[in-house]
């Protein structure tokens, strides 16, 4: 009796094993967070800057446009007024320029750089989030074959670009964040696809 439920024993642990499923398409049943970076301070800091220097180039371009007194006194007009014009609008179009210059670089980064990037449940679609303008955060979802990473992980040395079908500039993944899932990054989002 004892020899019998050995023999069985030992069959069945014979038995073949059920075939493992490959990575590339396993499906998680949970959302799976595939990289994190948490910069709110420093986008916070950011947008109140880019805020700033749009108010003061702003005020620059009013102050260039507003006709100063002595001219306004002096009873010559000509050549000089229309030079004096000429020098005064350049100056408020070129401050303007300025400020919008950098109050659209910043949010444009804001906007683009990555705060965390999820893997819905079932593997067929990506959440994106963003810092966005002082660190709100934003967030939307794409189908999984929408997102292409146009660089690996080892090749770049400080921001991952990542591209999204519909999308007209590359998200940024800084390197120095965390990929809590690099494996799973790396078959997933991390992958090139033509789009």
């Amino acid at each position: 009796m004892a020899a019998s439920w050995s023999w069985q024993r030992l069959l069945g642990f014979l038995r073949p094993l059920p075939p493992r499923r490959a990575l590339h398409t396993a499906h998680p049943g949970w959302d799976v967070l595939l990289f994190e970076h948490e910069r709110g301070r420093f986008f916070t800091v950011l947008g109140l800057f880019c805020a700033g220097q749009g108010v003061f180039w702003a005020s620059l371009a009013g102050a260039a446009l507003a006709r100063p007194l002595a001219a306004e006194k002096s009873p010559e007009r000509g050549r000089t007024d229309l030079r004096t014009a000429l020098w005064r609008y350049g100056l408020a179009v070129g401050c303007g320029a300025i400020g919008a210059l950098v109050l659209g670089a910043g949010l444009l980064f804001s906007v683009r750089s990555v705060r965390s990037v999820r893997l819905r449940a079932g593997g067929q679609q990506v959440t994106l989030t963003t810092h966005a303008p002082f660190g709100w955060g934003a967030h939307f979802t794409v189908p999984l074959n929408h997102v292409s990473c146009m660089a690996h992980r080892g090749e770049v040395p400080a921001m991952l670009p990542l591209k999204v079908k519909g999308r007209r500039f590359y998200f940024l993944l800084d390197k120095s964040g965390h990929f809590p899932n690099t494996q799973l990054f790396d078959n997933t989002v991390g992958a090139y696809r033509s789009l």
